[in-house]
């Protein structure tokens, strides 16, 4: 059975997962990520797929170099059902600036880390009638 983290250890996960985004050290956010991600954790975007620490580290490397400056911030409360989160962040640029918020989909691994992170840009849109 996997392990649930509380509401609040969940917070501290997916905000310690954030600060990897912002980090500017390839070591250093790459040793974040392991702290929050389970072995075998894969990340999926619009733009990317990592399906290893490497490999989201790089990928984070290439937005940073993007947007010199830029950081991710969680910008709502956790939402949680199972073994299953999603929360708000958006993009804060170097001058303050926010770029569209998103939301990420996480699994929780049976070790309480996150396993899966599905993400979306952009809020999202009205259907259109048929």
């Amino acid at each position: 059975m996997p392990h649930v983290p509380t509401i609040a250890d969940l917070e501290k996960l997916i905000d310690r997962y954030c600060a990897a985004w912002s980090e500017r050290d390839a070591v250093r956010r790459a040793a974040m990520l392991v702290e929050v991600l389970s072995e075998g954790a894969t990340y999926t975007d619009p733009r990317a797929r990592a399906t290893d620490v490497d490999a989201l580290v790089a990928h984070i490397g290439r937005m940073q170099e993007a947007r010199p400056g830029a950081r991710v911030l969680r910008i709502s409360a956790v939402d949680i059902h199972h073994d299953l989160a999603r929360f708000g962040w958006c993009v804060e640029l170097a001058d303050q600036t926010r770029l569209p918020e998103g939301v990420d989909f996480i699994e929780i691994g049976r070790d309480g880390r996150i396993a899966r992170i599905v993400g979306f840009f952009g809020p999202l849109t009205a259907a259109t009638k048929a």
